[in-house]
C-alpha cells in the first residue's frame, strides 16, 4: 500500500499540470450537468415492510384520487378579536379564498369548504381549508407556491388572520451566516497550524473542489435518483470536513519530510506513501459507516448514506493526488519563513534539532498522561459517563411543523389549529380499510368507526369515505394529543391492535397509516435496525483496524472508546433539543422528542470520522513502535508528530459542523450539533486522554496479534517499511535522478 502510493504520489508530483487539468475537468463537467439538470421532480419518502407504508400501497392502487402521498395545506383562518369566522364578512372572504385555492393551480386536486366540512372551531374563532395537491411537494412549481401565497396574502388583506401548514410551501433549509463562520474558523486554524497562508490555503480549496464535485454530481442525479434537499446538506457537511482533515494531514507530514533534508518530489512521494495510507484507511472506515445505513432499508437514509460516501470517496482521492500535484506548484511557500517559523511551529533551529528541540504540548501532555494513566482514565471516563446520563430519558420521533421557528407560517398555522381545535388536528390518523373480504362492506365500514371511537385518547372520528369500487374505506381519526405525544404512538398501537378482531368479525381489514402512524413506524424500525448496523460496522471496521494495526486490544479499544463517545454526545442531543438546556444559545424554539434517525446515523457517522482520528494518531505510534521504540515512548512520539495536527483537524470538523447549527431545518441543525459534540468528545477526550492512558497501561501487549492471524492477514505496510527500500532501490537504478537536487534544511 505505502508502496503504492509512494509512487502515485511521486506521479502526481511530476504530472502537475495534467492532475489539476483532470480535477478541473471534472468539477466543470459536475457543476454542468447541475446546471442543466431538471429540478428532482419527488422526494418520496418510503418504508418498505411497515403497516404505513402498505396502506399508502394500497391507496395508491385502488383510490389514486386520494393523492395519498401528494403535496398538502392546511390554510388556517382565525376571526380578529371580537369577530367569527361564521359572521357574514368573514364567511364571505374565507369561500372566496377557498375558490381561489381550487383555481390557483392545476395541481390542485380539491380544497375543502371548512364549513361544509365542518372545520371550524367550537368557539367559532377559528376555521382551516385542506388543499390536496396531485403531486408531491418537490414536484410542485414555483406559480403553484406563488399562488397559493398570493391567495393567502389576499385574504388577509381583508383583516382576517391567515397562516398556512402542511409541506406545500415546503422550502430548501437555510443554513445562514453561520456555516461561513465555520469554513472562516477552518481557514484560521489552518493559518495557525501551518503558519503559511499558501499552506493553510491548499486544503481548503482541495476541500472545496471535492464538496463543489460532490454536491453538484448529486444535483444532477437529484431527479434520476430521487434524492432528497438534506441529501446534498449531508454530504456537503461530511465532504468539506474529512476533506480538510486528509488534506491537512497529507499537507503536515510533507513538511515534515522536507524538514528531515529530503528534496520536495521525494518528500510528496514519501508524505502520500505514509500519511496517505493513513487517509485511505480512515477514509475507508467513514465509507463503511455510511454505506452500511442501507441495513436500514429505509430508501432515503440509503441514499444519503451512499451521496455522502461518495463525497468521502472524492476526497480520499483529491488528497492522495490533488494535494501532491499543488504542492509542486506551491514550492517551498508551504513552510514558515523568519519570525513566523518561530511563531507557528518553531524556526528553523529547532526543527533541525529534532529531539533536542523544546518539548511540544503534544509532547509534554503525553508524557503526563503516561506517568498517570489510571487517573486520566478515570477522569475521562467518568466525564463521558456523566454527559451520557440524559440517554436514559431519550425519546425519539420525527419533527413537525411543531418544531418549526415560530417565525414560520407553518409553526403560526400549528399553533392556530393547536388552540381552536386541539393539538391532535395537527395530526389525524388515516384508516385504511381493505373490504374487499367483507360480505357487507358498509356495514364493516361502521363497525370500524364504531370500534375505534371507543378507544382512549381520541378525540374525534370522521364518518368512512369509500373508493368507487366500495373495496376500500378512508376514515380520518383524530387523537386528543399532539402528533409526537406518546398518547398517539399508544393510540396507533391500539388501532392496530383491534385489527385482528375487526377481521374475524367483518371480513376487512385496516391498516393505520398518514404522516404521523408513518413517522411512528419509522422510528420502530430504525430502533430496531441499531443493534445490526452497530454489529455490522463496529465489526468490519474492527477487521479493518486489526489489518491497519496488527493488533487485536488497539481495535478494541478504539471501538469502546467510540462507544463511550457516540453515548455522551447523544445525552448532549438530549439535553439541548429534548430538555432544552442552552437551547436559545443554539436556537433552539421548540423542545421535542429526537429526530429518530438520530441514534443511527450518529453511530454511523460519528464512528467514521472517530475512526480518523484514531488512524492518524495511533499510526505514528505503531510506526515508532516498529522502529524499536519502547511502547511508552512511542505513545509519546506519536503525539509529537500528531497531537497538533490532530488537534488543528478536530477543531476544523467541529467548526464545520457547528456551521450548520444556524439552519433553519430542525433536523440540519440537531444534526449539525450531534456531530460537533461528538468530534469534540472522542478527539480531545477519547483520542487525547483516553487512547494513550489505555496504551501506556497495556505496554506491549497493545500490540499484540496472534501468529496465525499475523500470517493469515496482508501486510498493509502503513507504517512505510517499504519505502526505504523503494527509494534506494530509485536511487540506483534511475541514471536520469536529477544530481542538483540537495537536501532542504527548515
Amino acid at each position: 500500500m505505502a508502496t503504492f502510493l509512494y509512487k502515485l504520489g511521486k506521479l502526481a508530483f511530476r504530472r502537475r499540470h495534467f492532475v489539476a487539468l483532470i480535477w478541473l475537468a471534472l468539477l466543470t463537467l459536475a457543476m454542468v450537468g447541475a446546471a442543466s439538470a431538471p429540478t428532482a421532480a419527488s422526494s418520496s419518502f418510503s418504508i418498505p415492510g411497515t403497516e404505513a407504508q402498505k396502506a399508502f400501497d394500497l391507496l395508491e392502487k385502488r383510490a389514486p384520487e386520494a393523492a395519498a402521498d401528494g403535496a398538502s395545506a392546511r390554510v388556517v383562518f382565525k376571526a380578529p378579536d371580537g369577530e367569527k369566522v361564521t359572521d357574514p364578512a368573514n364567511k364571505a372572504e374565507i369561500v372566496k379564498t377557498v375558490g381561489a385555492l381550487k383555481s390557483g393551480s392545476d395541481h390542485v386536486a380539491r380544497a375543502d369548504d371548512p364549513f361544509r366540512a365542518k372545520t371550524v372551531s367550537k368557539d367559532g374563532s377559528t376555521a382551516y381549508a385542506s388543499v390536496s395537491y396531485k403531486v408531491t411537494s418537490m414536484e410542485l412549481t414555483d406559480e403553484d407556491r406563488d399562488a397559493l401565497e398570493k391567495t393567502v396574502d389576499k385574504a388577509r388583506g381583508s383583516g382576517l388572520t391567515v397562516e398556512v401548514g402542511g409541506d406545500a410551501l415546503q422550502a430548501m433549509p437555510e443554513t445562514g451566516s453561520s456555516e461561513i463562520i465555520g469554513i472562516a474558523v477552518a481557514a484560521v486554524v489552518l493559518v495557525i497550524t501551518f503558519g503559511s497562508l499558501i499552506a493553510a490555503g491548499l486544503p481548503l480549496l482541495t476541500a472545496l473542489i471535492g464538496v463543489g464535485i460532490g454536491v453538484s454530481t448529486i444535483a444532477a442525479l437529484a431527479n434520476a435518483l430521487d434524492l432528497g434537499t438534506t441529501t446534498s446538506t449531508l454530504a456537503m457537511m461530511i465532504g468539506l470536513a474529512v476533506g480538510i482533515d486528509y488534506a491537512l494531514f497529507i499537507v503536515s507530514r510533507y513538511r515534515g519530510e522536507l524538514a528531515e533534508g529530503r528534496d520536495r518530489e521525494e518528500a510528496a512521494g514519501r508524505a502520500v506513501g505514509t500519511a496517505g495510507s493513513a487517509v485511505v484507511f480512515a477514509g475507508l472506515t467513514v465509507v463503511i459507516a455510511l454505506v452500511g445505513l442501507a441495513v436500514v432499508n429505509i430508501p432515503m437514509l440509503t441514499k444519503m448514506g451512499f451521496a455522502a460516501a461518495g463525497t468521502v470517496v472524492i476526497a480520499v482521492l483529491i488528497a492522495l493526488t490533488l494535494i501532491p500535484a499543488l504542492l509542486g506548484y506551491a514550492g517551498k511557500r508551504v513552510l514558515p519563513m523568519g519570525e513566523k517559523s518561530r511563531l507557528f511551529g518553531g524556526g528553523t533551529k529547532d526543527r533541525a534539532a529534532g529531539e533536542d528541540a523544546k518539548p511540544n504540548m503534544g509532547t509534554r501532555w503525553a508524557r503526563f498522561v503516561v506517568r498517570r494513566p489510571i487517573a486520566v482514565l478515570l477522569v475521562g471516563i467518568v466525564g463521558l459517563g456523566a454527559a451520557a446520563i440524559p440517554v436514559s430519558q431519550l425519546e425519539l420521533g420525527l419533527p413537525d411543523d411543531g418544531a418549526q421557528p415560530t417565525s414560520t407560517t407553518q409553526r403560526k398555522a400549528y399553533d392556530l389549529v393547536s388552540e381552536g381545535f386541539g393539538p391532535g388536528f395537527n395530526g389525524p390518523l388515516m384508516v385504511v380499510g381493505d373490504l374487499k373480504g367483507a360480505d357487507d362492506p358498509k356495514a364493516a365500514a361502521g363497525e370500524i368507526t364504531k370500534t375505534i371511537s371507543q378507544l382512549d385518547d381520541v378525540l374525534t372520528v370522521a364518518p368512512p369515505m369509500f373508493d368507487k369500487t366500495r373495496e376500500t374505506t378512508i376514515i380520518s381519526v383524530v387523537p386528543s394529543s399532539k402528533p409526537s405525544g406518546t398518547e398517539t404512538e399508544d393510540l396507533v398501537h391500539s388501532i392496530r391492535d383491534t385489527g385482528a378482531r375487526i377481521t374475524s368479525d367483518t371480513g376487512a381489514e385496516i391498516m393505520v397509516t398518514g404522516t404521523t402512524a408513518m413517522n411512528i413506524d419509522v422510528s420502530q424500525k430504525l430502533n430496531d435496525a441499531l443493534l445490526p448496523y452497530l454489529a455490522l460496522v463496529v465489526g468490519l471496521a474492527f477487521l479493518l483496524l486489526i489489518v491497519v494495526f496488527r493488533s487485536v486490544l488497539v481495535p478494541l479499544k478504539a471501538a469502546l472508546g467510540f462507544l463511550l463517545s457516540v453515548l455522551a454526545a447523544l445525552g448532549a442531543v438530549v439535553a439541548v433539543f429534548q430538555w432544552g438546556w442552552l437551547g436559545s444559545l443554539f436556537g433552539v424554539e421548540q423542545t421535542g422528542p429526537i429526530m429518530s434517525m438520530m441514534p443511527i446515523f450518529m453511530v454511523g457517522v460519528v464512528f467514521g470520522l472517530a475512526m480518523d482520528y484514531e488512524v492518524f494518531l495511533v499510526t505514528r505510534m505503531r510506526e515508532a513502535y516498529v522502529h524499536g521504540e519502547r511502547p511508552g515512548q512511542a505513545v509519546v512520539t506519536g503525539f509529537r508528530h500528531g497531537a497538533r495536527v490532530v488537534s488543528a483537524a478536530a477543531v476544523i470538523m467541529i467548526a464545520v459542523f457547528a456551521g450548520f447549527i444556524g439552519s433553519s431545518e430542525q433536523m440540519v441543525k440537531m444534526i449539525g450539533f450531534g456531530l460537533a459534540i461528538a468530534v469534540f468528545f472522542d478527539a480531545f477526550v477519547v483520542r487525547m486522554a483516553l487512547v494513550p492512558a489505555v496504551l501506556a497501561l497495556l505496554g506491549d501487549k497493545a500490540w499484540w496479534l496472534p501468529r496465525w492471524l499475523d500470517r493469515a492477514l496482508p501486510n498493509v505496510d502503513v507504517e512505510g517499511e517499504g519505502l526505504r527500500t523503494e527509494a534506494a532501490s530509485d536511487s540506483e537504478t534511475d541514471p536520469e535522478a536529477d544530481p542538483d537536487r540537495k537536501p532542504v534544511r527548515v
